[in-house]
């Protein structure tokens, strides 16, 4: 996959989702423990531990697709453990039935145009950093989407994090 670099307006959002984060945080959890919500914490926490971000663009009270990945890849230990190691956690929901605080919800619908997701559930493995003037830069390692076990799962996302090592 060529090396791709996505260009995301984000600053006036970051930081009003940064103010508003706590509280909203509390109004909506993710669906799996470990998980991050918002792209300013799993941002944070990717500088500090040098980490990939893997976002999982789902829907997780209607799409039958999300839930069997979900029970049959991101509940497991295997998984959790696998993360742990290798990439920080970010949930992107687009519930129907379920109400998101507006600044979840912007997020969320921004990330979804920058990375042009059509379908669900759609996981993509990236870097960002961010510039002198707030702008988020993407650069993205590549998506996947349904895996039946974990060890196909983490092993998609370990080729796609090797690849972009062997390239640098």
């Amino acid at each position: 996959m060529k090396n791709l670099l996505l260009l995301f307006v984000f600053s006036a959002f970051a930081t009003f989702s940064i103010a508003q984060g706590a509280s909203s945080a509390k109004a909506h959890t993710p669906e799996n423990e470990g998980w991050m919500l918002y792209l300013e914490e799993a941002y944070a926490e990717s500088k500090k531990t040098g980490k990939p971000i893997m976002a999982n663009f789902t829907g997780s009270d209607w799409c039958g697709w999300c839930k069997k990945l979900t029970k049959s890849v991101f509940v497991h230990k295997e998984f959790q453990d696998w993360a742990d190691d290798n990439v920080v956690l970010l949930e992107l929901d687009y519930p129907r039935r379920k109400k998101l605080s507006s600044d979840l919800t912007e997020q969320n619908k921004g990330l979804q145009q920058a990375f042009r997701v059509s379908g669900f559930p759609t996981i993509w493995v990236f870097h960002l950093d961010k510039d002198d003037t707030g702008q988020f830069n993407i650069d993205p390692l590549g998506k996947t989407g349904y895996s039946k076990t974990v060890g196909e799962f983490t092993k998609g996302v370990d080729q796609m994090i090797a690849k972009k090592k062997k390239a640098e």
